[in-house]
């Protein structure tokens, strides 16, 4: 079964400072129809404006992913990491117990274009922690990049969940296949530009859906960059 996620569907929210889009149900946005996907939570797509960011916070038990596409995003916690987050990296952060953190766009002239991931841990309670790693563009040409599983394969970061999230870039005749089990989920996120999934065309911020299905193909990319998620049922 396949189910479309339009981007125009997604909730939308204007803070001033911050566009937010939320593919799942997140704070005054509520969809019964969408409450997550397996045990994907949270999609946003961001936009925080130059100058801006989120004020220090606090989360428990939720695996948080970053994944920047422009600009940069200041990140301090309670855990004493203070980075700075790029276009290519990918950051995961185990809540955990508890952790405090702020996040910031200190870009005078542009904003900061990102994606803010939860996913649902398998362990609850443990200590938090913190990753980051690049991923080159070279890597994720032509083919799926593993960037979060729960081991740390192939150098992904490590995350407290039965998932697997993997990144690709894909033009002209460039193809992947990936074979999925049919008593999980896999979600697709389209990050930008054109491409067909198992045969359905996504635009940018479109998504699909999918369940009991045993393979996933990704052809005809049209300067695409998308996120594959391996989900628990």
């Amino acid at each position: 079964m396949m189910t479309i996620r339009r981007a125009s569907d997604r909730g939308h929210a204007d803070h001033g400072w911050l566009q937010s889009a939320h593919s799942f149900s997140f704070a005054d946005y509520f969809d019964p129809a969408w409450m997550g996907w397996g045990n994907l939570r949270v999609i946003n797509e961001d936009v925080v404006a130059p100058g801006t960011g989120f004020g220090t916070h606090g989360h428990r038990d939720m695996e948080i992913v970053t994944y920047v596409l422009r600009g940069e995003l200041a990140h301090k916690d309670s855990m004493g990491n203070v980075e700075s987050i790029a276009p290519g990296e990918v950051q995961r952060m185990s809540a955990g117990s508890g952790v405090r953190h702020s996040e910031f766009n200190h870009l005078a002239d542009g904003s900061t274009h990102l994606l803010q991931i939860w996913i649902e841990p398998n362990v609850r309670g443990v200590t938090p922690s913190y990753e980051q790693t690049r991923f080159p563009d070279a890597d994720k040409r032509g083919r799926l990049r593993l960037v979060a599983s729960p081991d740390g394969q192939d150098g992904s970061v490590t995350i407290h969940a039965d998932a697997r999230l993997y990144a690709g870039l894909f033009h002209g005749a460039e193809r992947a296949a990936l074979a999925l089990d049919p008593a999980r989920k896999a979600y697709v996120h389209l990050v930008k530009g054109q491409l067909k999934v198992n045969g359905q065309v996504l635009q940018t911020g479109d998504a699909l859906a999918l369940s009991h299905e045993a393979e996933l193909t990704l052809t005809d990319g049209v300067d695409a960059e998308v996120l594959v998620f391996d989900l628990l049922a």
